[in-house]
């Protein structure tokens, strides 16, 4: 049972329409993750982000952070590889909706006003692959064919 359920969520048509969507996405979740996490890339860590998100509203903000932060980072990681793609996608999409609404719904839709076009298209993104799954030239695949 439990076998069959994991084999369902990690089988996908192997297409490589999806590989171009796991390996930017998963770039782009990663490199925003480790900001927040490590204070990579101009980030300003758990502790500067925390406090920002305990600003806005999300708290406890270190917690908020790290949650959000790890999700990006570890999730966007997962993409790359593609292992666990729709799980990881998922998770992914629910911190995208979350970031939208609490930050940047206010602003419109423009990212030049700090608006949601950015959130939305990753939103998109991590949508399709969770519909979609990992495709070609991916770790679930190698799961699936040992179960």
């Amino acid at each position: 049972m439990t076998t069959s359920i994991l084999k369902r969520s990690l089988t996908s048509t192997q297409t490589t329409a999806t590989l171009p969507l796991r390996l930017i996405a998963g770039i782009i979740f990663s490199a925003h993750g480790a900001q927040k996490l490590f204070a990579w890339f101009g980030g300003y860590g758990l502790e500067g982000t925390g406090q920002w998100m305990e600003s806005i509203g999300l708290s406890p903000g270190y917690l908020m952070a790290l949650g959000a932060g790890s999700a990006e980072f570890f999730g966007g990681l997962l993409l790359l590889l593609g292992l666990f793609t729709r799980l990881s996608s998922v998770l992914l999409a629910f911190t995208m909706i979350i970031a939208i609404f609490s930050v940047h719904i206010s602003n419109g839709l423009f990212m030049s006003n700090n608006g949601y076009e950015f959130g939305l298209a990753l939103l998109g993104i991590s949508l399709a692959l969770a519909i979609q799954g990992s495709g070609k030239f991916a770790l679930d695949n190698v799961i699936v064919n040992k179960l």
